[in-house]
């Protein structure tokens, strides 16, 4: 999952946007609280950049159904052992999850989370009418424990300052050429702590035309070497993609593995410069990455109708255009018919000046994959530590 780097707060100038909530019976759903009921919702994803702000807005929309919303962060690694602690004890006090797939993989495997669909397909939109080709090859994953409320075509891509490369790579051959003739002049991050890293591990399969990219341990033969010749010119790997964008924007490194809202966030927050290039290798494919909404099990009866009556808000194309941000996970919404034009001025204007401008014709161009599904990427990650990044971190 894509971790936000210090960010500057943005004061959105959008009125609070809400649902009527009166009621909200179906499935397991009892009728809403009389007395207004307090919500505490963890992100480990970096979502709260994206959401909180539509999350305030029901709540100042619906006083009588929300008396305060109390919001944590925390690392996803440490998110499942939260939940299992709380679950065995009988104290869920968490209400709301807001997860990349890494946590939310975790939680499906350890059966954390509670069923949102088909149980509440009666209240809750259809996947297929409010997401496009990407976002529902993502919300897949989710097998029903999660609703995905943001999404990003990701990557991989590679960023790099046009002052230092007087030419870029076409083909995944030339970009190890390129790292053998600039030797520690390329870096990226290590892929289970990075989003560009992950998307960059996952997407190499299909530009070096391995075998099977959906399995890692009998279908990479290409990709595995191929890390290994270019880890032969990379000097190290950092823990996180914020030490490679430092590196870029000081002069140590000319070029970086990026994804699109990484490529636009940091140049916004003035971290690598805005003249910075971005590109993508010929027959490339987008490997997408996505933040859902999970719920707990065990979350108290009276909650769980204001629980997925939010939700529902959330997933409004007004309440989506929120995600648009500062480009931190382009384009940000999940929902089809949420457009950059619905967005905050702000949003309108950074994006605007430090878009992209390739986007939309490789968007259009090359195909869109969803990430592994959890076993495979664990299992990608452990190969990648063992025999990629083992003697190079820092």
């Amino acid at each position: 999952m894509i971790h936000a780097v210090n960010r500057r707060t943005v004061i959105l100038g959008m009125g609070a946007l809400g649902l009527a909530a009166t009621s909200a019976r179906g499935q397991g759903l009892g009728p809403m609280p009389s007395l207004p009921v307090a919500l505490n919702v963890i992100d480990v994803a970096g979502n709260l950049a994206l959401s909180q702000k539509s999350i305030d807005a029901y709540r100042q929309k619906n006083p009588k159904l929300v008396s305060r919303i109390t919001y944590t962060k925390a690392p996803a690694p440490e998110l499942a052992s939260k939940l299992k602690a709380q679950q065995s004890a009988n104290r869920v006090d968490i209400d709301i999850v807001l997860t990349g797939t890494d946590g939310l993989f975790a939680g499906i495997e350890q059966q954390l989370w509670q069923e949102l669909l088909p149980q509440y397909a009666g209240i809750l939109p259809k996947p297929e009418d409010i997401y496009d080709v990407g976002p529902l090859k993502m919300q897949a994953l989710a097998k029903g424990k999660g609703m995905e409320i943001a999404y990003s075509p990701s990557g991989p891509l590679f960023e790099y300052m046009p002052g230092r490369v007087k030419k870029t790579p076409k083909t995944a051959d030339e970009l190890l050429a390129y790292a053998r003739e600039n030797k520690n002049r390329f870096l990226y991050a290590r892929p289970a702590n990075s989003g560009p890293g992950r998307t960059f591990l996952m997407g190499l399969p299909y530009l070096l035309g391995d075998k099977d990219p959906a399995d890692p341990v009998n279908g990479w033969e290409k990709t595995w070497a191929y890390l290994k010749a270019l880890g032969e010119n990379i000097e190290y790997y950092p823990t996180g993609t914020g030490q490679t964008m430092k590196e870029l924007g000081d002069g140590t490194r000319d070029m970086i593995v990026s994804t699109v809202g990484w490529y636009i966030n940091p140049r916004v927050l003035g971290i690598v410069p805005k003249e910075a290039g971005l590109f993508a290798l010929e027959g490339f494919h987008w490997v997408s990455d996505a933040m859902f909404f999970a719920v707990p099990r065990g979350v108290a009866p009276e909650k769980m109708p204001v629980v997925i009556d939010l939700l529902k808000h959330m997933l409004t194309p007004e309440q989506q255009a929120f995600a648009y941000d500062e480009g931190y996970f382009y384009p940000g919404p999940s929902v089809k018919t949420s457009t950059l034009a619905m967005a905050p001025k702000e949003s309108q204007d950074v994006l605007k000046e430090f878009g992209w401008p390739d986007y939309d014709r490789a968007i259009g161009s090359a195909p869109l994959e969803p990430q592994l599904q959890a076993d495979q990427l664990v299992a990608a990650f452990r190969r990648w530590d063992e025999e990629i990044g083992a003697a190079k971190r820092k």
